[in-house]
């Protein structure tokens, strides 16, 4: 009786070597990956601004070196404007 259990068991363990793997499925996935890119706005060049230290020395009186100084803030806000539109627009906020 053990012999026949013997003989069964190594008959069932050269069975189960005798078998093949199944062949592995391939599967393809596309990963869409965020890849940083480096941003450049379209910016026009700095204007000339009026209140230069030249400027300002050779104006005539205060109210003239005011005009100028006034004229050059103007200016600046515009392109404090200008580039915060640019860089907002890098970042995603201006779309």
């Amino acid at each position: 009786m053990t012999v026949r259990i013997l003989a069964c068991a190594v008959l069932l363990t050269l069975t189960a070597c005798a078998t093949t793997p199944p062949a592995p499925q391939i599967v393809t996935k596309t990963v869409q990956v965020a890849v940083p890119v480096a941003c450049k706005p379209a910016l026009n060049p700095p204007p000339a601004y009026p209140d230069t230290d030249a400027a300002l020395k050779a104006a005539p009186d205060v109210y003239q070196r005011v005009k100028l100084l006034v004229a050059g803030r103007l200016l600046r806000i515009a392109r404090e404007a200008e580039l915060t539109a640019g860089l907002s627009a890098c970042e995603g906020g201006g779309s």
